[in-house]
């Protein structure tokens, strides 16, 4: 089971470099927040995984949070999706877990478990991703800001 880093796009909106600047600079700020509220702490009504990886080029740990959807009725496996807000590119965080996809690890309350990505792909995608959508609607408008195909990511507990 691997991530497939499929094509960046050639259009896309994206976050403006100060949004990114700030984003980068609240970061800590979040992780620290959601430390305190756990899963109580959502952005646009989703709730939010903490997301470790180890940077492909510097080899550094790195922790993000990213909305996280349930994967049927599984409580050791979580959808997470690489929209970078429609932009060309993907995150970091994706690379990131490609590159080392058995270095991977999520925190979900107050633990942090070690996870096993897959890349979904064909009718379990799209499948997927309909679910995505119908619990935010906001994530139905990437698509049409990109021509990259917005990756969809399984993390299963190896534990």
């Amino acid at each position: 089971m691997t991530v497939e880093v499929t094509p960046q796009g050639t259009r896309g909106a994206g976050f403006p470099r100060f949004v990114r600047t700030l984003m980068r600079l609240g970061s800590g700020f979040m992780v620290r927040r959601y430390r305190k509220r756990g899963t109580d702490l959502r952005i646009n009504g989703q709730p939010l995984i903490l997301l470790t990886t180890i940077g492909a080029k510097s080899g550094e740990r790195r922790q993000v949070l990213v909305s996280r959807f349930p994967d049927g009725d599984s409580e050791t496996s979580w959808i997470v999706t690489a929209t970078a807000g429609g932009s060309a590119t993907h995150p970091a965080w994706f690379i990131n877990l490609a590159k080392n996809p058995d270095k991977i690890w999520v925190e979900v309350d107050r633990r942090e478990i070690q996870v096993r990505p897959e890349g979904l792909q064909g009718a379990e995608r799209d499948q997927a991703w309909r679910q995505i959508v119908g619990l935010a609607p906001s994530f139905g408008g990437y698509p049409g800001k990109t021509d990259r195909q917005i990756p969809v990511v399984r993390l299963t507990s190896v534990e």
